[in-house]
């Protein structure tokens, strides 16, 4: 596999020859005199040089062009308010700015390379991977909330996540929300704990009513056994007079017996009877005694029952007493209503809330404090919830006396009877007017733009797609203005942020002024702004807007005293015309703004559509790509590598061919330039790898003597993935009987310079594997010495490019005269590509290179042609001398 070359830069002779055609084109051809032929020499030189300055010159200022437009990026990527992550498809943290470095409070030399799960908490991380897996599958943004970990260190994130043009990538936003989390948190347990006491006031009223009856029931039982107390006494006092007569009539029977002696017998008898019914009469007595000593001690045990109870009773008060101390004192507005839902009772906060006394809510109902808001569904739901499940809890919007409209957090519960009828409803609401109001700020922050107060990129975005649905419905169009100021960022450099700042904002004024009524205009970062026009009946209706706009951006600004004299260069497209989602109408308004750069700026471009074309010709080239790589169109063939002065084969290339079903064998420059920083490339770069040693393993299983190393290109989207070496392991190990030191991967000159230390570590870690390694088209970059010394490359190849010239070109023969004795200081091998005839093998070992590989050796062939070729090559006798 091997990516297609990429243009040099032109040669000092190429510029030569350009300045001389142009001056000859000026002044054309003239006859001179042998005489003053030495000073028109000179003056042609001077000309000529003349010429060479200002085309350099011109690439020069292309350069520095470049390089601004790469300063900007960056700029703007680092001081985003936002914390910005660049991912690669396994997570792994390619790019972070400065905001988000500062937000997980690491340095960012320390997180780049590093898995973004590993400041996740566990439980978050599978929602974390499946949120990067859905934006890299193409469904547009993503979002998720995730807890993240930084050492002993918790806060929560609010992730965006969006895959990025190259397709390799997904840049992703972060916010904190910690606070709105503990914000959520804290509501929750406040409301938990509102329950808890609503259901403790309802215990101790329920318990309050019961202890009331219980004394009622003690005073009754009480009051009965003092009345028969006092009856018990009475009949104990009627015993004793009783006895008392008894006793009286025995003295008179005494008297009567002494003078009545002959009647003794018949007395005595009637004595015995009276002493008989005495006695009786007196164990009756004794009976009653006894019987009195035990109410008297039943009524001493009611007293002390009685004082229990009294007792019991206060205690019960108390409670009732700190109830409503704690009903008067709630930081929550409390109302209490009947069943039929008339206030009887509300509390100290509910009169703070609602600006009601309780006087003037005592008799009223809920619907006093309606502010119109919620329909009448709403309150039909929630009486509904009320009647079934004894509960309702949610968020309510109410009127205050004063008429202001305030939000509050609801708990509505119902009070039944022990026999499950409703009895009264409690009311706990929580003024969150506050919270909502923080809640707008956050999404006016998150929708609008801080500086200039404009819609924001994901509000705009918003907009732009309602717009294409008013579109579609009535049969209109409207136009997506990507417009960029020029030359601000000089204003920055030279007046500083702050004055730059005050400029933007004075400009969004201006351009919002220009705009029609229905139309929006939003900045999306920097000095970038986007514009909606939406509702034209034709497309020139949006011309004199654009006019306006380039007025609006061009007329001088006067900012603390400095005047101002900026332009404005507007990209344009046009809708349903340009027949394509909001994102992509962005995206092509942002393309055509750079043509109107290139034109000159201070002026508008319409999207070219063509262009358009030609992007969905590229993905059809890349899905056709991805259906040769499932059905395995693709195979290797092979160009011998050989040491021309020994005559001996030193290794072959492997080089991907497509066996496309109606095209016949394609090269690769047919197809591996649309793919070349797509991770299709990767997946194509594995699979030579694995079928390369697939390949290896099968000749030496033939017996065949290959003892040479075999080569492979490596892109450099695919050497620089984090993972590189280990993929490389796990395809060595799949196949144990061929050796590493078999394996050479050839690497781009000019991808290894794009990050060198980068580069140096993974080929470190690769040649520790026994694999080796080759700097390939060596001269088409711009590396220096440091540079090829840092790079652990036991091969240099020169680029064809110079080889194929140098028999004609010196320029050409100086370069691989130095690249040849560049690597011999560096105790390098040199191996030169493009060796086309036997002339050029002979001026390469006259150079001092032996090594080459080209058509004049041998074309590119099928792997079963190898064995035989290598049994039968024989170097030219001309270069064995």
């Amino acid at each position: 596999m091997k990516p297609p070359q990429k243009s040099a830069k032109r040669s000092a002779k190429a510029i030569r020859q350009c300045a001389e055609a142009q001056l000859k084109k000026q002044t054309g051809i003239k006859q001179t005199n042998p005489s003053d032929y030495a000073a028109k020499k000179m003056l042609h030189e001077l000309q000529v040089h003349q010429i060479e300055l200002e085309m350099q010159n011109e690439e020069l200022k292309q350069a520095r062009i470049t390089e601004r437009l790469y300063y900007r990026y960056t700029e703007l990527f680092e001081f985003a308010p936002i914390a910005y992550f660049v991912f690669d498809l396994n997570g792994i943290i390619n790019q972070v700015n400065l905001r988000g470095a500062s937000l997980l409070g690491i340095e960012r030399a320390n997180l780049v390379g590093k898995p973004f799960s590993h400041y996740v908490t566990p439980q978050y991380r599978e929602t974390f991977k499946r949120c990067l897996g859905k934006a890299f599958g193409g469904n547009g943004i993503q979002s998720c909330e995730v807890l993240g970990q930084v050492d002993n260190n918790t806060l929560w994130l609010d992730i965006e996540a969006n895959i990025g043009i190259t397709g390799t990538d997904c840049l992703t936003a972060m916010i904190d929300i910690t606070e709105r989390k503990q914000a959520e948190n804290s509501q929750h347990l406040a409301n938990k704990e509102k329950d808890k006491r609503a259901n403790e006031l309802a215990l101790a009223n329920a318990d309050k009513e019961k202890r009331a009856n219980e004394l009622a029931i003690a005073n009754i039982e009480l009051a009965f056994q003092n009345k028969e107390k006092d009856k018990r006494a009475d009949e104990l006092a009627l015993a004793n007079a009783d006895k008392e007569k008894r006793a009286n009539e025995l003295t008179i029977a005494n008297i009567e017996l002494a003078f009545q002696n002959k009647e003794k017998d018949k007395r005595a008898d009637e004595l015995a009877l009276a002493n008989a019914d005495k006695e009786k009469r007196a164990n009756e007595l004794a009976i009653a005694n006894i019987e009195l000593a035990f109410q008297n001690k039943e009524k001493d045990n009611r007293a002390d029952e009685l004082i229990l109870a009294n007792a019991d009773k206060e205690k019960r008060a108390n409670e009732l007493v700190l109830a409503a101390k704690v009903f008067t004192h709630a930081r929550e507005g409390i109302m209490i209503t009947d069943a039929k839902a008339s206030i009887i009772e509300v509390n100290d906060t509910f009169t703070s809330i609602t600006g009601y006394c309780r006087e003037e809510a005592i008799g009223q109902t809920p619907r006093i404090l309606q502010s119109g808001r919620q329909s009448p569904e709403f309150y039909a739901n929630m009486w509904q919830t009320l009647l079934t499940e004894g509960y309702w809890y949610g968020e309510v919007w109410n009127r205050r006396k004063n008429n202001e409209v305030y939000a509050v957090l609801q708990t509505i519960s119902a009070v039944r009877d022990v026999h499950g009828i409703t009895t009264h409803y409690v009311s706990l609401a929580t003024d969150i007017t506050p919270m909502k109001a923080h809640q707008d700020e956050l999404e006016h922050i998150a929708h609008y733009d801080v500086l200039t107060n404009l819609p924001n990129r994901v509000l705009l975005s918003d907009r732009l797609s309602q717009a294409m649905l008013q579109c579609r419905r009535h049969a209109q169009s409207l136009a997506v203005v990507f417009l960029d100021l020029d030359g601000f960022k000089t204003v920055n450099d030279t007046y500083g942020h702050d004055m730059g700042d005050e400029l933007l904002i004075a400009l969004s004024v201006r351009m919002k002024e220009a705009l029609r009524e229905s139309d929006s205009l939003g900045r999306i970062g920097g000095d970038e702004f986007v514009a909606v026009l939406a509702n034209l009946i034709k497309v020139e209706d949006c011309e004199p807007v654009l006019e306006r706009l380039l007025l609006a951006a061009s007329d001088p600004v006067t900012v603390g005293g400095v005047i101002f004299n900026i332009s404005a260069s507007i990209g344009v497209t046009l809708y349903p015309r340009d027949d394509v989602d909001a994102d992509l109408l962005m995206r092509h308004a942002d393309q055509a703004m750079y043509m109107a750069k290139e034109s000159g700026k201070n002026c508008y471009h319409l999207f070219d559509t063509a262009q358009d074309d030609a992007i969905k010709v590229q993905r059809e080239s890349l899905e056709a790509i991805r259906c040769a790589l499932d059905n395995h169109q693709f195979v290797l063939y092979y160009q011998p590598k050989v040491n021309m002065m020994r005559g001996t084969v030193v290794g072959v290339e492997a080089l991907i061919r497509w066996q496309h079903p109606e095209r016949g064998i394609l090269n690769p420059i047919e197809f591996l330039p649309v793919i070349e920083n797509h991770t299709m490339m990767i997946e194509i770069g594995e699979w030579v790898i694995d079928t390369a040693l697939t390949q290896i393993s099968q000749w030496q299983a033939m017996g065949v003597n290959l003892m040479v190393s075999t080569s492979v290109n490596i892109a450099a989207v695919h050497l620089q993935q984090p993972d590189f070496t280990q993929r490389l392991t796990t395809l060595l190990a799949a196949h144990p009987n061929v050796e590493p030191r078999y394996l050479e991967l050839e690497v781009l000159e000019t991808s290894a310079l794009e990050d060198v230390h980068h580069i140096s570590t993974i080929m470190n870690d690769c040649m520790n594997l026994g694999v080796n390694f080759a700097l390939d088209d060596f001269g088409t970059g711009y590396s220096s010495l440091t540079y090829l010394r840092r790079l652990p490359a036991s091969l240099i190849k020169i680029d064809q490019s110079f080889v194929r010239d140098m028999l004609s070109n010196a320029d050409d023969l100086a370069i691989v005269e130095g690249v040849i004795a560049l690597a011999k200081s560096f105790k390098r091998d040199v191996i030169a590509e493009g060796v086309e005839t036997i002339e050029h093998g002979t001026a390469l070992l006259q150079l001092g290179c032996e090594l080459a590989q080209g058509y004049g050796i041998a074309k590119p062939m099928p792997a079963s042609d190898i064995p035989a070729w290598i049994s039968d090559w024989k170097p030219d006798a001309s270069w064995l001398s």
